[in-house]
This record gives structure tokens, sequence and C-alpha cells, in this order.
């Protein structure tokens, strides 16, 4: 039962194509007839590099809330809601004549304490000069002395307390503590805010803005290795490029490098966090936005590539259809990889010197006789992917299944 099933299925595959296939009789392929042609050529074989895929989010790099530094009612708003702002730039102003009048007390208390302390200083200079005549005593001496110490240590609390009042004051004007995109404002004008609690408003930074996604432990083993093995460094160590599209972008525009990657596995989910920093000059990236990121997988290796043409189904394996030396039509099980310049990157199940269909597959059937025809292998031309042979579905990768399981896979 199985064998029937077996023939019936490659009989299924060879038929693929509908009015592509020849008529009975004496046609190419047909009972009589010659071997059908096809086009074959061995598989391209040239540097590439894998990349690995991931689904992650941005981040703004900094996000900070807004909160006076003293307390009172609000005065005056000096933004628009949702615009951009410099660092330093003023936001709101709170109320600053309370804050005034407690800086000319302080000043004036100032004043007060360098008289007090100059007059000290000349009592005790006049005390000096009377016991080196010796008509004061010592201790009167020492006791205005330590008068003048003390006076003048009041001027320096007085000075402090002038720099704390004018400090206050200048907190009166809040600014943005970095540049940013600002949120809308949390108060109005008459509200009163209290130092250190109210929240004003928001700001975050976005250029440049964090990338932050997770990987398997799978995949972090296998950076570690290649690592080790000096094929690819630690992201730890070097920042690796990143490229990243976003929810309806079909390109991957955006270019980045790794910043960081976490120091500790989640035991939840089994998965490592990272980042990636990417240029933003236009602030077009918001945090909170989804994008899929491409980040460098591996180092440089000679990887062989065929059409997407050339591969069909087999219920769940992937098969090319190679040309032996006498013209039989063998079909291969490989494992596939990524997508390079419009040609799939084969793993395994090919040698470099089998000869490949790579047109004319529905003419096709394993076990027969076929006319090859030198051919050969080239990149299509951007915007002219070739279609899959009929019947068939895109090809199954471990970058999908990965990424299916955790989130992230190889590309």
């Amino acid at each position: 039962m199985r064998s029937w099933m077996a023939i019936a299925g490659l009989v299924l595959l060879a038929g693929c194509g509908g009015g592509d296939a020849p008529p009975a009789g004496g046609g190419p392929g047909g009972p009589g007839g010659p071997p059908p042609p096809v086009t074959v050529a061995t598989p391209l074989v040239k540097p590439i590099v894998d990349w690995d895929d991931y689904i992650g989010r941005f981040e703004a790099r900094q996000q900070v809330e807004v909160r006076p530094r003293v307390s009172g009612y609000v005065e005056r708003l000096a933004f628009r809601d949702g615009s951009f702002a410099r660092a330093g730039e003023l936001l709101f102003v709170i109320d600053p004549r309370p804050f005034e009048a407690a800086l000319a007390s302080a000043q004036a208390e100032l004043q007060r304490a360098r008289a007090s302390a100059g007059l000290a200083r000349a009592v005790a200079a006049r005390t000096k000069g009377l016991f080196d005549q010796n008509a004061v005593s010592r201790q009167e001496l020492e006791t205005d002395e330590a008068t003048a110490a003390q006076a003048e240590a009041s001027v320096a609390a007085a000075a402090a307390t002038v720099r704390a009042r004018a400090l206050d004051l200048s907190f009166t004007r809040v600014t943005a503590p970095i540049g940013g995109r600002l949120s809308d404002r949390r108060v109005d004008v008459g509200a009163y805010v209290t130092a250190g609690q109210t929240v004003m408003t928001t700001v975050a930074s976005l250029d440049p803005i964090h990338f932050i996604f997770t990987g398997s432990e799978a995949v972090y083993l296998k950076y570690q290795r290649a690592n080790r093995a000096g094929t690819r460094p630690s992201s730890r160590v070097a920042p690796n490029p990143v490229d990243i599209r976003l929810a309806d972008e079909t390109d991957y525009r955006w270019h980045g490098r790794m910043d960081f990657v976490d120091n500790a596995i989640d035991l939840g989910s089994g998965t490592i966090r990272g980042r990636a920093v990417v240029r933003n000059p236009d602030g077009f990236l918001t945090p909170g936005m989804f994008g899929h990121m491409r980040l460098l997988g591996s180092g440089s290796y000679d990887g062989m590539l065929i059409p997407e043409a050339a591969v069909v189904t087999d219920q769940l394996r992937k098969v090319a259809l190679v040309v032996a030396p006498d013209g039989t039509v063998v079909p291969r099980v490989v494992e596939l990889g990524p997508l390079v310049d419009g040609l799939r990157v084969v793993r395994s199940g090919l040698k470099a010197t089998d000869r490949i269909i790579i047109e004319g597959v529905q003419r096709a059937r394993p076990g027969t006789k076929v006319t090859p025809q030198a051919g050969k292998i080239v990149p299509p031309a951007p915007g002219n992917d070739p279609a899959p042979p009929a019947l068939t579905t895109p090809p199954a990768t471990q970058a999908t299944d990965a990424r299916d399981a955790t989130g992230g896979g190889s590309r």
C-alpha cells in the first residue's frame, strides 16, 4: 500500500503544470517518443553569510517623566503637545514670586551677616592690639577671635542660603531634561504641582532609537560557539550589523548595530534579550512600533544556491531533480536555507557537481530519462522572482521553523 502511494505521489508530482505536459503518442516524453528536453546546471557556489530573523519593537533610548523640583502654581505653558524639544528648552513656568521674595530675604540676611562679621573682625583686631600691650587678658582676646570666627561662619551659611534660594527660583522654569519628542501636558495653567511628585509631561529621545528583541537559547548557543571558533564575534564585544523593516515594508531600509546582550536567559521563556541601536534622524520611528529584524548570523562561507523553481514539494519534503550521467531523473531530498540574491541556499542533499533541472521540471519524471541541455544559474533580476512549480508550496526553512517556535530563527 505504501509503495502504491509513493508511486502515485511521484506521478502527481511529475504531472504538475497541466497544459505544459507533453501529449501522449509520439511527442517528446510520450510512448515511443524521444526523452523530453530540460535545462540543467550545477549549483551556483559563492561566498554567503547567514542572517537570523527576529521580531521586536522599538524603545526610546531615554524616556523621562518631567516633574517639578519646587512646589507651586503653574503660571505658563511654553510648548505644544507632541512637539520636539531640545535639551534645556523651556516647558513650564511655575509662579516665581514666592521664590523671588525668598531669595531677596536670603540676600538681606547675607548682608546682615557680612556686617556683623566685619564688626567682629574689627573688635578682634583691637583686642589683639591691647593684648600685645598687656592691656587685656588672653581670655578676652580668645573670646573676641571666636566671635569673629562665628560671624564668618554665619556669612558662609547666609551665602549658601542665597545660592539655595536662587536655585529654587531657577527651578520655577521647568526645562526639558533631554532632547526628544514631548507627550501632552498633564497639568494646566493654575494647577498646583508638588516638587518631585507631579508628572507634568514626558519626553522620549528618538535619535538614535533602540530595537529590543529576544532570541532562543539555541540561537544564543550558536552565537557563542561561533564566537569561540572565531567565525562570528559575539554582539557583546562587536557591533554586529542589523537590518530592520517595518510592518508595511518589503525591504530592510533601516540599519543599525548591536549594542547590548543581556546577562541571563529568562527562566520563564527560555529566551535572552538583545538590543540594537538605529539611527532615526527624522523621528519617523516611534517607541512601541514593531519591526522585523535580521541580524548577522554567521561568518562568510561557500554556499550552494539554486533557483526556487528548481525545488518541488513531495509531501513534507523539499526535492530537487538531478539528471544522472545516463539521463535518468533522480530526486534528491534537500534541506534549504535562506534566499540570497533571489536564489535558495541548499544546506544539504546536493553536491557541487550535480546537474540540477532548472527549467522543464514539469516534463521530468523521477526514474525516466530526459535530454539535458546545458544552462547556467544566475540571480534573477530585481522584481522578477521566479514562480515556484505548480502544486508546490514555499520552502519551509529552518528559519521559519525556529521563528515559529521561539520568535527568532536562522536566516
